[in-house]
């Protein structure tokens, strides 16, 4: 069971990184094009794979991802970090569809540098995402004060009770 849902989850990581790549380039591509036949076909293009491909992707990547966090019972500190750049790629994919919403409704245009940055920032996002997994450092988060490192830790120091009737 283990090794299919890490084939789903690979696959599927694999396909929503690569369409997370690809976005920039689509919206790159509707600089200089009026509103005529082959902006509506690009339109039509982008809207396909963010919500018929990369979106379904990106679901069951994170899905089969949760699965096999429990059915692994990893958690490390690097598993911390590891969710926090997937969370980092979900603000990417959402930040991609309200761009392709915007970019396809006026006569604008997508800059090159907001590309470079989209896809560096994607890039950086899945970069920590392999070094994480493969690599599985030995983290230590002693820097950081203790009631930040414990569960419940911020209802301690603040002593907050919620009364329950």
């Amino acid at each position: 069971m283990i090794p299919w849902l890490k084939f789903v989850h690979i696959a599927m990581l694999s396909i929503w990184a690569a369409g997370l790549m690809a976005l920039p380039g689509i919206f790159l591509q509707r600089t200089g094009l009026k509103n005529d036949n082959r902006l509506f076909r690009l339109h039509r293009f982008a809207r396909f794979a963010y919500v018929r491909v990369i979106s379904p992707a990106a679901f069951v990547a994170v899905g089969s991802g949760i699965a096999l966090i429990f059915a692994n019972e990893v958690y490390a500190p690097w598993m911390a970090l590891k969710l926090a750049a997937v969370g980092g790629m979900v603000l990417l994919h959402m930040q991609a569809g309200y761009i392709m919403v915007r970019l396809f409704d006026r006569d604008i245009r997508f800059a090159t540098w907001r590309a470079a940055l989209t896809l560096g920032g994607t890039l950086a996002a899945i970069g920590a995402i392999l070094w994480l997994v493969l690599a599985k450092p030995a983290l230590t988060f002693d820097f950081l004060p203790d009631w930040m490192t414990r569960p419940g830790g911020l209802q301690s120091l603040f002593d907050i009770r919620i009364p329950i009737p």
